[in-house]
Parts: structure tokens; C-alpha cells; sequence
């Protein structure tokens, strides 16, 4: 209908041109003299605002067009967010945005998979791209996945290290998951591993929230363990770890020595309890960003197809954060290194659980899952 109706469009301008050549005129700017390609994000309950993993892949989106957070200009013309209250509302939401005809519809997570895969294969015609996922193998779905273990392990070792840094004797860590499944496994044994290459006796105690939306859950557990003695958590669970990040800042505005580690975005900011001191010691920044600009410029250059796209650390698909300056300079400086050593590929992160438990890099009995 769209490619009708332009043609239509396209036919009346060259009539008039024709039929009136002693009439000139400057072209007026209309809205479909932007040819950049039209974008929605579709979103699982937490939206755009659970300052991690859905932010960022929004960040991307409002990059590509020249908008930033702040300034949206272009949202509800060229792009737009939808975010679904349940589960169930994935297949009629994507149903319902594929009549719309946009050049690309992009979704988050790995929740997103089934749903997903059912509807591509009724609209052919329209490009999909989803995040956290390497298994949606249709012609029209661009999947994207990242190598999270690598950027884990670098926060495992920041966190030891600083540990190590501050005298404290025998520290203890935590984990807190969403959903346990292949790519929340890898934040774990990535960590677990960055942790005991420094620490090998450390002790690790996890959690899985199986919610991504449920802070007070992460807040919980958080107090109790850093209650026991834990030192540093690490959460991997979209909002429900910002309850870790409150109740680190809770505790250090107490005085107490304990530290939250962010994940997908920067959550420097969201740690601030005190003028610019922060809970947050570092953060995995997984570049969602980044596979979210992918996608639009492969739709904007026509190199869009249905496959794999892995954004390792040498791509820049992953990271840690240095904004705290609580972070020990020297903690920063042999992070570069470790940088370096598994770009180059002189340390191997095993990114499964099974695997890891096989090396003896990870103990037995942990929550994650490899499927």
C-alpha cells in the first residue's frame, strides 16, 4: 500500500510538472523526503527506562537518527518503542507492527525467540532483528549475540582486585540473575572465572530472580548476603538488579564496604548515593547500542539478511566501565591488560556452564543453566 500510494504520489508531481512548466517552484520538504528507514522497538515489560539492557539497545536507536535521550525528535516518524505488560502479548504485538509496514522491527531478548520465530515466517517481506539470540533461523531475522562471558570476566577481576587493593581478607561475591538460561550463564562463569583467577579459593553465592522486572527481589538478597559478608554482587537481570545497585547505595551511605557491579549500560549514575561518590564499582557494558545501529544501517544500505552477527570484545561488543573513581588506577590499569590478553586470545573465557564445571574453573551446584 505504502509503495502504491507513493507511486501515486510520484505520478501527480511529474502530471503537474508536465502540464505546467511556466509555473516553478521550490520543492516543499515533506516527510517522505526522509529516507532513512523506519524503526520500532518492541520490549518486554521492563521498557526503555530499566536503565540496562533495553536502554541500550534504545540509545542505539536514538543515535542512528541524531536524537539522544533527552531529544527525540524523530519518535513517532521515524522510530518508536512498544513494550509488551506480558509474554503473551509478544506474537499479537508483532503481528499487529508488521501490518505497519516498517522497514525494521527490532526486539530484545531472548524471550522474545518464539514468538518471533513464528511471526517472521508470516510476513517474509519484513526485516526482524533480535537481540541475546543465534537461533531464529529465518531469511529475514538478523540475530545478535555477544561474547557477555569476556566483559564478565573483566568485572570478576575488578572487583577481586579491588578487594584485593582494600586489604579485605577472604572476600566472599555474589551473582544475581533474571531468567536462567545460555546467555545469562555466560555473565555468570565469565565473572566467576575473572573472579578466581585472582582469588581461586573465593567463595561465590548466586541467585536467579526468574523475573526480569522485580527489584525488591534483587534488594532482598542482596541485603542478606551483604549482611553474611559479601563483598561485591554482580547482577545480570535487567530492573530486578537495580535493586541490587539500592541496596549497595543504602549500605554505603552506612559506611559499609560493599559494592554493586552494573551490567549492559554504564550504572555509574544509578549507584550515586552521596554528591558523585557511586555503589556501582564498575559495569559489563554490553554494547546493545551498537547491534541496534548494525541492523538499521545494514536496512539503510541494503545489506540486510537473515543471520548471526557476534560482536565480541575486539568489536567492541563489550566492555567495563571506568567512570567510578573508586576504582583503583592500578585495578584500571591491569584490566587494560587483561583486555588485551583475551582480545588476543592468550585467555580463553569458557562461556558455558558445563564446560567450566569440567575445567574445574567454576563449582558445581550453581543456578545457571546452559539451555
Amino acid at each position: 500500500m505504502k509503495k502504491f500510494a507513493s507511486a501515486v504520489m510520484a505520478a501527480a508531481v511529474l502530471f503537474t510538472t508536465i502540464g505546467c512548466k511556466e509555473k516553478k517552484s521550490e520543492p516543499v520538504a515533506t516527510e517522505s523526503t526522509d529516507t532513512r528507514p523506519s524503526v520500532v522497538l518492541v520490549t518486554d515489560a521492563t521498557g526503555v527506562d530499566d536503565k540496562s539492557f533495553n536502554a541500550a539497545a534504545w540509545r542505539g536507536i536514538l543515535s542512528f537518527y541524531g536524537d539522544t535521550w533527552e531529544n527525540q525528535a524523530s519518535r513517532g516518524k521515524k522510530y518508536d518503542v512498544i513494550t509488551c505488560a506480558t509474554q503473551d502479548q509478544y506474537v499479537p504485538t508483532l503481528k499487529q507492527v508488521s501490518e505497519e509496514g516498517k522497514d525494521l522491527i527490532v526486539t530484545t531478548g531472548f524471550t522474545f525467540a518464539d514468538a518471533l520465530n513464528e511471526v517472521a515466517q508470516l510476513y517474509p517481506e519484513q526485516k526482524y532483528m533480535i537481540v541475546d539470540v543465534d537461533y531464529v533461523n529465518q531469511p529475514n531475522v538478523m540475530n545478535f549475540v555477544f561474547t557477555e562471558e569476556q566483559g564478565s570476566y573483566l568485572v570478576g577481576v575488578a572487583a577481586a582486585l579491588q578487594a584485593q587493593a582494600e586489604g579485605v581478607e577472604n572476600p566472599k561475591f555474589g551473582f544475581i540473575g533474571g531468567i536462567p538460561g545460555a546467555t545469562i550463564t555466560k555473565f555468570e562463569v565469565g565473572y566467576i572465572q575473572g573472579l578466581k583467577s585472582v582469588f581461586p579459593e573465593a567463595e561465590v553465592v548466586d541467585y536467579y530472580a526468574n523475573d526480569w522486572g522485580k527489584p525488591e527481589l534483587a534488594k532482598t538478597q542482596a541485603k542478606n548476603w551483604f549482611d553474611s559478608g559479601v563483598y561485591a554482587i554482580f547482577s545480570a537481570a535487567g530492573s530486578t538488579g537495580n535493586g541490587t545497585i539500592a541496596q549497595a547505595k543504602e549500605y554505603r551511605l552506612q559506611g559499609k564496604n560493599v559494592w554493586a557491579i552494573g551490567v549492559d549500560s554504564d550504572q555509574y549514575e544509578e549507584g550515586i548515593y552521596e554528591g558523585s561518590k557511586s555503589a556501582v564499582l564498575t559495569s559489563m557494558e554490553k554494547r546493545v547500542e551498537s547491534a541496534a545501529k548494525v541492523g538499521l544501517e545494514a536496512v539503510a544500505g541494503n545489506t540486510f539478511e537473515g543471520k548471526v552477527v557476534t560482536l565480541a570484545m575486539s568489536d567492541d561488543g563489550v566492555d567495563f566501565a571506568k567512570t567510578n573513581p573508586d576504582l583503583n588506577p592500578e585495578v584500571v590499569a591491569k584490566l587494560s591488560e587483561v583486555k588485551a590478553d583475551i582480545i588476543s586470545g592468550k585467555i580463553n573465557v569458557v562461556p558455558t556452564y558445563a564446560e567450566s564445571v569440567a575445567q574445574g574453573l567454576v563449582p558445581e551446584g550453581l543456578g545457571a543453566m546452559d539451555n
